[in-house]
């Protein structure tokens, strides 16, 4: 199952049988008050150093989210999409729950982006569904509906089968499909990692999607975060995901490893190379 997202000269394949894709998550206003400001005030260049620096950290996709109060986010989306294809080569990942906003900005996208994204409500499907079809986009389904997240495993599975259905009634191919499990804080929720990672397990096998997870939600609200998203990236990888939206910079060599112990990065080439990279940078 391959599922390709490109820019104008760049293509990702996100697969089983390729090393774990990452999504840098850092343009997103959410708790940033920096890029919040900037936004409010049309500065769009803390977007653009925020574009660069993380694909130099090693960002295989770029997500871009300016979602917040009294922001126009029809006419701010396509334009910080347009700084961001300005500024770096990576490809995007258009992240609105706004399919106005969704579609001004997939209008001005040059490539296949991923679209972030579809849940299981109806108006959710009825309004993304077209835009992904007609943009020839990937599409990220959260495992939601109009009862809200499942705590359980069951239920984000029966979510999942009907997103893709729905998807493929639509003329969408399962390949164009990623699938976001969608987890708590363990902090608040105890079984939230579990469940998460048993639903990770179910849906690769019953839909053979590719799988997709915001990792850090896993440890909101708890010390050492870091720590625990770490150790969630790599159960999660070996489960069966098989892309990340997260701090790059922070997790790639977690995930490097990773490959390299499943087997992902013959004789280590990735792992050495990203790390002299790193070393090179370290000492400038």
């Amino acid at each position: 199952m391959e599922t390709r997202v490109s820019s104008s000269s760049k293509e990702v394949i996100i697969s089983d049988n390729q090393p774990a894709v990452l999504i840098g998550e850092r343009i997103n206003p959410t708790g940033k008050k920096e890029l919040a400001e900037a936004l409010k005030t049309g500065d769009i260049e803390v977007v653009r150093k925020e574009a660069l620096a993380q694909t130099q950290a090693g960002a295989d996709i770029i997500d871009v989210n300016v979602g917040m109060f009294g922001i126009d986010e029809v006419a701010l989306l396509p334009k910080v999409v347009q700084a961001v294809m300005e500024t770096v080569d990576t490809p995007l990942c258009i992240d609105s729950s706004n399919p106005d906003a969704l579609e001004a900005a997939l209008k001005v996208y040059r490539g296949k982006p991923l679209i972030n994204s579809v849940t299981g409500e109806e108006h959710s499907l009825r309004r993304i569904l077209p835009l992904v079809k007609s943009s020839g986009a990937a599409v990220i389904g959260l495992v939601q509906d109009d009862d809200g997240i499942p705590k359980d495993t069951a239920g984000r599975v029966r979510i999942a089968h009907k997103i893709v259905e729905r998807a493929e009634m639509a003329g969408i191919s399962r390949e164009d499909l990623v699938i976001d499990c969608l987890a708590f804080s363990v902090g608040a929720e105890p079984d939230s990692g579990v469940a998460v990672i048993e639903s990770i397990q179910k849906i690769k096998a019953e839909l053979g999607v590719n799988i997709t997870l915001g990792a850090s939600n896993i440890s909101f609200g708890l010390p050492d975060r870091e720590s625990i998203n770490n150790a969630f990236v790599v159960i999660a990888t070996y489960a069966g995901a098989t892309c990340l939206i997260v701090d790059v910079a922070r997790v790639r060599p977690i995930i490097l490893a990773t490959d390299l112990i499943l087997g992902r990065d013959r004789y280590a080439r990735r792992y050495i190379e990203a790390y002299r990279e790193r070393m090179r940078y370290e000492k400038q």
